[in-house]
């Protein structure tokens, strides 16, 4: 038990106690009191993150080797300004959407891509590439959930806008595993206002609860998913599910989007698992975070003294 100070207490009445000795006792008591810490906030997150891995990471699949590997810590005052990257044009058509599908891993919203229709071309790519299908990422909690992180913070979730290079490949597998073959436009999702887009994506999420479950969703304008600021970061990569693929130009925002609680609580209720079997939440789908190496991530902008303060 912890015993006040005793600053003559023996020869004071309780209705004699003076200001200084409650004011001191206090003080004392709040210090003994207070929880103590026992790592900083982002340690703490980010093992946290790696103790909710999918079994698919804590296997042989999550050392495929390479030195170009996905996802990375992006840091800010690392990144390098270049003046020559371009705005990155995209050209979407929303009635090319054809359905969205439970793969067992996350939810997918697939494209026709056989023709020109959809895609991006500018930013830092030399060639058009076609719109394949765009994905989330996401975690069992808000603490986590993204697979890149800027300066060590992690949002709840993360887009993925995946693209091939039509120029140089006849088709999307094909470019998979050639040079130059991919171009993956990153998005964060942060928690705060409703999506009103996103929710027309949310609403059908029921129908797809299990795994190999799709719907027909469309026409759905991707675009209405990328934040207004379109400042981006950009490095050379790999897709960050098998085959993991070092084929990948990734174009990350800079900005975040907006979405509600329960719109992230929607990507949540969906599973694993396929009918029949034992229900497993379809969370913490992320790869962990790989090594930089030797590679440079450039930015489109000038970095300010604000840092990531997203």
């Amino acid at each position: 038990m912890v015993r006040p100070p005793v600053l003559g207490w023996s020869h004071l009445k309780s209705s004699s106690l003076s200001l200084l000795a409650k004011q001191i006792w206090g003080t004392l008591r709040s210090h003994l009191l207070r929880p103590a810490r026992c790592c900083s906030q982002v340690p703490c997150a980010q093992r946290r993150r790696n103790d909710a891995l999918h079994p698919v990471w804590k296997g042989p699949a999550s050392v495929p080797g390479g030195t170009r590997q996905s996802p990375i810590n992006i840091r800010w005052r690392d990144s390098v300004y270049d003046p020559q990257l371009k705005p990155l044009g995209v050209f979407y058509k929303a009635e090319a959407c054809l359905y969205v599908w439970n793969t067992g891993y996350l939810f997918q919203v697939e494209f026709d891509d056989s023709t020109e229709g959809s895609g991006i071309s500018g930013g830092p790519l030399e060639n058009h590439y076609r719109l394949k299908q765009f994905h989330f990422h996401w975690g069992a909690v808000n603490e986590w959930g993204s697979e890149h992180t800027v300066d060590d913070h992690v949002y709840p979730a993360e887009l993925h806008l995946v693209h091939w290079n039509a120029v140089k490949y006849q088709n999307y597998t094909d470019a998979v595993t050639g040079a130059d073959g991919l171009a993956v436009v990153g998005v964060f999702l942060k928690l705060g206002a409703r999506h009103k887009e996103l929710q027309e994506l949310v609403a059908v999420l029921p129908d797809i609860k299990h795994k190999d479950a799709r719907a027909a969703l469309g026409p759905f304008q991707p675009s209405c998913l990328l934040p207004a600021c379109r400042d981006y970061w950009t490095y050379p990569g790999s897709l960050t599910t098998p085959p993991l693929s070092e084929s990948v130009t990734w174009i990350i925002h800079k900005k975040p989007i907006e979405v509600a609680q329960d719109q992230l609580a929607a990507f949540r209720s969906l599973l694993f698992s396929v009918p029949g079997e034992e229900e497993k939440a379809m969370v913490n789908n992320y790869r962990p975070l790989q090594p930089l190496m030797n590679r440079k991530v450039r930015s489109s902008f000038q970095a300010t003294h604000e840092g990531a303060r997203l």
